[in-house]
């Protein structure tokens, strides 16, 4: 027999190396080895449109020319690629391209502050940060938030046992805590936060900070209504609480604002950004209002914070995304995709709920076989959507999962896509939820996992060997039962690598559908 293929090599050895915490190869068992704008060429020689992006970190997708660029003149400069916090021309610039898509009043008005390599680093500063202004402790969170993996963070993320953090209701309209949905459901989600803040009898002291996410990511791909956000804000000025927004996934331009605040006119206290900062490299900051820089000289630090080509790559990003207006073209496309979703959504009874900003998008899927409740939502099918992004897969196409049962399809390409590629996107998501719908939300549960030689997906998840992976998770998931593989759905197995050879379809370099044959699902996209 001839040996297997050397990619399955690799994924066994990740399988047996890897802690059980890995989540993301769980669910993609592919290994990259080539990619350029929104397409990845693996190891077996497949290719695949990539509308994860690295979580939301690749605003430009896989190495842009001038991203590649920038790494490259520093590199060649000689200059130091490791210099603590010492100001150099790298970090100046920056910090100068920063500022220039800034709110007015923050840019004018703030201070910067260098974290460590992650988003979650730049939670935690802002968390010491409203602290150490405030002399307070506590903290205001959401619902289905997220924030990072450290304890701070975690503590005010969805899922979270810390008493210390408030909770407040995030309003969802497909899923109300109200029951109402709509406008009405934001203001009393309004009316609440206010009340527990003013009484005295609440049981919540006066927190240290607020901290929101325009648009929750990891708990749902939730847009926060315009006017919810600009209540907030009169909430916490009022108070004298700082108002901390998390930007990490929503910023420069995915939403189709440069930042997502400026849709609704909200300036925060702090600003916390990361992923898309970078250029595709670890960098994450905070900025904020000059009068909360109450910090001694090391208060806060990380090793890493003065990553050079982070900052280089991270400046070149920033000025291709303002100078070509791509927020604006983030915008335009994302209103386009979603009509198309809402076409799909008419189709398919099995999508509850069509959501997003700009090309930060999400189909929440549901059983259809179910009745819904008083406000019209049903039973979240995390199984289905587990089935739905394996059909994906086997197309071509990457997509993540979020949301509070793992139950939400979402859709992050980067913010180069062309039309024609977005169309190849939603051609392939179409005909796996053509797949998927079939089965059903129960039905899904009887889909056996490919048997792959590999087991690529390793001892706890069971990908490859027994399909026995439930609902996939993802490195920001705040559901972290998912992760172990099998939590959560049963039975719905991930595609082995035989598997992944076979599907239908891969994008050409220019991003076009090339057909494949010897496809197992025998759809044809």
């Amino acid at each position: 027999m001839a040996p297997p293929p050397a990619h399955e090599g690799i994924l066994r050895r990740q399988s047996l190396r890897e802690s059980a915490a890995r989540t993301y190869a769980r669910s993609l068992p592919i290994v990259p080895v080539r990619a350029r704008g929104l397409t990845i060429e693996g190891a077996d020689g497949r290719r695949y449109l990539d509308c994860l992006s690295g979580a939301g970190t690749l605003a430009l997708g896989h190495n842009h020319p001038v991203v590649l660029e920038a790494i490259r003149s520093v590199l060649d400069s000689g200059a130091p690629l490791h210099v603590l916090d010492l100001a150099t021309p790298v970090k100046d610039a920056f910090v100068t391209e920063l500022f220039a898509t800034l709110p007015p009043e923050l840019a004018d008005h703030g201070r910067i502050q260098f974290c460590g390599p992650a988003g979650t680093d730049a939670v935690e500063a802002a968390f010491k940060l409203v602290r150490t202004a405030t002399g307070r402790d506590g903290l205001a969170a959401f619902t289905g938030a997220y924030h990072g993996m450290t304890a701070g963070a975690l503590a005010a993320s969805g899922g979270a046992q810390d008493t210390s953090v408030t909770r407040l209701p995030y309003p969802y309209a497909y899923r109300c805590p109200f029951g109402t949905g709509g406008e009405q459901g934001a203001e009393l989600a309004a009316r609440w936060t206010a009340n527990v803040l003013d009484d005295d009898k609440s049981g919540v002291a006066r927190p240290a900070g607020m901290i929101l996410e325009p648009v929750q990511g990891e708990g749902g791909v939730i847009p926060a209504p315009d006017g919810w956000l600009r209540r907030m804000r009169e909430i916490t000025a009022a108070r004298g609480i700082p108002l901390i927004v998390d930007e990490v996934q929503t910023g420069v331009g995915r939403t189709g604002a440069f930042w997502a605040v400026e849709h609704s006119g909200v300036v925060p206290d702090v600003l916390v950004l990361s992923k898309a900062i970078g250029g595709s490299l670890p960098l994450a900051v905070i900025v904020y209002r000059e009068e909360l820089d109450a910090w001694r000289p090391g208060a806060h630090a990380g090793t890493f914070r003065g990553n050079q080509l982070a900052m280089a790559a991270g400046a070149a990003t920033l000025a291709y995304v303002r100078e070509n207006d791509l927020a604006r073209r983030a915008g335009e496309l994302g209103a386009r995709m979603t009509s198309r979703l809402d076409a799909l959504a008419a189709e398919h009874g099995c999508i509850g709920d069509v959501r997003g900003r700009g090309l930060m998008l999400g189909l929440e899927l549901v059983d259809p076989d179910t009745a819904p409740d008083p406000s019209g939502a049903r039973p979240a099918a995390p199984a289905l959507a587990a089935a739905v992004q394996r059909e994906c897969l086997d197309r071509g196409l990457i997509v993540e999962l979020g949301g509070r049962h793992g139950s939400v399809v979402r859709l992050l390409p980067p913010l180069t896509i062309t039309d024609e590629q977005a169309d190849a996107v939603l051609d392939r998501l179409a005909d796996a939820l053509a797949v998927g719908g079939r089965l059903g939300a129960g039905g899904v549960s009887g889909v056996s996992g490919s048997a792959g030689a590999s087991g690529s997906a390793g001892a706890s998840g069971g990908a490859g060997v027994s399909g026995a992976v439930g609902v996939p998770g993802n490195a920001e998931s705040f559901g972290a039962a998912r992760d172990a593989g099998g939590a959560g759905a049963a039975g719905v197995g991930v595609a082995g690598p035989e598997q992944e050879r076979d599907a239908e379809s891969a994008p050409d370099g220019e991003g076009r559908a090339v057909p494949r044959q010897g496809s197992s699902s025998g759809v044809t996209p």
